[in-house]
């Protein structure tokens, strides 16, 4: 593929840095050199049902603009609606009025993007209940985003809808069913994680990304192995990312690619650290003519991060020693 002038814009999830305050989220990675954060509304972060919302709001726009920070508002907040069901209530619960919850949620992260100048607002189908039909619950789904869809084009931000493995809207082939069932509506567009992709699309990561272009509105990425969905650091996985990341700039898409381990927060902040160097070496790689790749044979030298390696052609790893050897909290995401 022929490079492009078009620069990718990288950032990290807030879901990401769940042990530190918003404020001190927000310096270190504009300190590390970040272009911009994907920001989960959840208790720690921008509270989206605590109140003084739009005041609070504010006050985060113009911390986000001092830092030169762009941003994308997620919902994937695991217990911001229920203090016992992970995700709950989704858009596809059998009870309207929990599903009408999620639905006031989303149309609060809508207000909060559009407050804050965010690219898109992401959000997810949900896993559909047991025993439920398939045909009632894309109905379900189809109904709850409606009046989220309205009030996006209301507030001209795009609502940017994830395939999550496990959930009803899975996949790519998913995300399509629900736009022609919905008539293709112009805010809604799509959220490509790229472990996803690896970890069960039958296209691979960077065609995934071509695939996805006319839709794309928002990306998060992370490695991942096929067939195993845990989000993983750089170069714990099986992911080729040169590839993905220049079928990403070969599109054109201008918004943030937000590294998510959300898995990870209790080691945030090295994780945060480490991240952008090997996204910003494999971007180069992606840029660089064949003949002027570098040596794989050769020390990747990062300059503040000399202990990073570039190893038999693979991208670089965080260094030895690292504080989340041993994983800590869910196993699910």
């Amino acid at each position: 593929m022929p490079p492009t002038d078009t620069p990718l814009h990288f950032g990290y999830g807030t879901n990401g840095l769940a042990d530190l305050r918003l404020d001190d989220a927000l310096s270190l990675l504009a300190d590390l050199g970040y272009d911009g954060v994907g920001l989960t509304l959840d208790h720690m972060h921008l509270d989206p049902l605590a109140p003084d919302l739009a005041a609070r709001t504010q006050r985060v726009a113009g911390r986000l603009d001092a830092l030169g920070l762009d941003v994308t508002v997620e919902t994937g907040a695991r217990y911001v609606l229920d203090p016992r069901r992970k995700h709950g209530p989704s858009l596809l619960d059998p009870d309207p009025d929990d599903r009408a919850r999620r639905v006031d949620l989303l149309i609060r992260a809508v207000q909060v993007a559009a407050d804050l100048g965010a690219h898109a607002v992401h959000c997810f189908s949900g896993v559909s209940p047991d025993g439920a039909d398939p045909d009632t619950s894309w109905k379900r789904l189809a109904e709850a985003l409606t009046p989220v869809l309205e009030a996006a084009a209301d507030a001209g931000v795009p609502l940017a809808v994830e395939p999550e493995p496990g959930h009803l809207l899975g996949s790519l082939a998913d995300f399509h069913r629900l736009r022609h069932t919905l008539g293709d509506p112009e805010h809604l567009g799509l959220t490509l994680d790229i472990g996803h992709c690896q970890c069960l699309e039958p296209l691979s990561p960077a065609d995934c990304v071509r695939a996805a272009a006319p839709w794309l509105r928002h990306v998060q990425i992370e490695d991942m192995r096929r067939g195993v969905h845990e989000h993983l650091p750089f170069g714990d996985g099986e992911i080729d990312f040169p590839p993905v990341l220049a079928a990403l700039a070969a599109t054109g898409y201008q918004g943030l690619t937000v590294v998510e381990l959300p898995r990870h927060s209790h080691a945030g902040p090295h994780f945060a650290e480490h991240s952008l160097p090997f996204l910003r070496h494999a971007a180069t790689q992606a840029a660089a003519p064949r003949e002027q790749q570098p040596d794989p044979a050769l020390a990747f030298d990062t300059g503040a991060n000399p202990a990073l390696t570039l190893d038999m052609g693979q991208d670089p790893a965080p260094p030895p020693g690292d504080p989340s050897a041993t994983p800590e909290g869910s196993s699910t995401s």
